[in-house]
């Protein structure tokens, strides 16, 4: 039997730098959500960065279907991993507070998301979402 799940709370800011810059690693995080009924998608997010200590922020550009089942389950999980930077993973458990199509929350994110990403998205149609984290697996190794 394998052990539970256990949530730790954490300072994102520790992770800030390797997670920012995780696209231009060529190793962008990983978002999951779900639909109202539970059933699951996932998909590259190279626009994750860590904005404050509580909190991850992405840059959604495709409008798909992550934006649809963020709206209506807030709960997602994030996937990082990058053996370069000493972790096999780090996966960060947390709840979608914010969607922002205009205002300062959003130019605060487009400010500070990768070039890279931002060029994907030249008529600049893209929204933030802030996502509080919860926490972290217990079971995931630190970064070092």
């Amino acid at each position: 039997m394998q052990p539970s799940r256990t949530i730790e709370p954490i300072d994102l800011t520790q992770y800030a730098e390797a997670i920012n810059a995780a696209l231009e690693d060529g190793t962008p995080c990983v978002l999951a959500s779900s639909d109202e009924t539970g059933k699951p998608d996932l998909g590259f997010k190279g626009s994750i960065l860590v904005l404050d200590r509580d909190h991850l922020a992405y840059w959604e550009r495709t409008h798909g279907v992550h934006t649809e089942n963020v709206k209506k389950n807030p709960h997602v999980a994030v996937l990082y991993r990058n053996r370069d930077r000493g972790a096999g993973m780090r996966r960060f458990f947390g709840v979608v507070t914010g969607i922002h199509p205009e205002g300062e929350v959003r130019e605060q994110v487009r400010a500070r998301v990768v070039e890279r990403e931002l060029k994907s998205d030249p008529e600049n149609r893209g929204i933030a979402v802030v996502v509080r984290v919860e926490g972290k697996d217990s079971r995931d190794p630190d970064l070092s």
